[in-house]
């Protein structure tokens, strides 16, 4: 959770009332129970978090509120509505989890088959093992990683293509993604940087977790 976030029991004013009743309206048409909302004070920014579609929180900042107008704001979201709706959040998790099971678990096969072939230790594991063991989970994190990204990826095209099902076009979401990509939005924790929003890939696109706005952009634009 972001310091400083509200989840909103009453609205206290016109701005707060909008945003529960859009959010109730979305959720009602992607047949999930109502999220909670939550606003925080930073730069353009949301997030979804929760381990259940019925159990979910959904959070915009006041920055991404003061600058769009309400059909890009409730564009954002539907975005992460459809990311409650599509279980992104618990999936992520779970394949990361599962891949770095693998990863542990295949380089420990390598070690054990290099000790033995290379190293011809006889008896338990010898440096071979740990040496090849370090190294294989070095190499294959970094794959790990890449698939992870992939994946992450992949659940950012399907929420921008579930907020144009929501809203019965694609323009509105398109026209957030134009405005995001001339902004900075804020940083959020670790623990949900990848639930947020993010304008430019990673040093290395294999590695982003969000595709670049114009393939956002473009994949919306196919579906006109």
């Amino acid at each position: 959770m972001v310091d400083g976030a509200q989840v909103i029991d009453q609205p206290r004013d016109a701005d707060e009332q909008w945003l529960l009743a859009t959010v109730q309206r979305l959720a009602n048409q992607a047949h999930i129970g109502m999220p909670q909302v939550a606003i925080y004070e930073g730069e353009p920014n949301a997030f979804a978090t929760g381990a259940f579609k019925n159990s979910a929180l959904v959070a915009v900042s006041t920055g991404l509120l003061q600058t769009m107008n309400r059909e890009e704001a409730e564009a954002v979201l539907g975005h992460e509505v459809s990311h409650v709706a599509n279980g992104d959040m618990v999936t992520l998790t779970l394949i990361q989890g599962v891949v770095n099971t693998f990863v542990v678990f295949l380089s420990r096969i390598v070690g054990y088959v290099i000790d033995k072939a290379i190293f011809r230790t006889e008896r338990g594991t010898g440096p071979g093992f740990y040496i090849t063991v370090f190294v294989c989970q070095f190499v294959f994190s970094i794959l790990a990683s890449i698939i992870v990204a992939w994946f992450s990826r992949q659940r950012e095209f399907r929420a921008d293509a579930g907020s144009a099902n929501l809203l019965g076009t694609p323009r509105p979401m398109v026209n957030a993604l134009k405005r995001l990509a001339g902004m900075e939005p804020s940083s959020l924790p670790d623990s949900i940087a990848t639930h947020g929003i993010m304008n430019r890939p990673g040093w290395l696109a294999l590695f982003s977790t969000h595709p670049p706005m114009e393939q956002r952009i473009a994949a919306l634009n196919a579906r006109s």
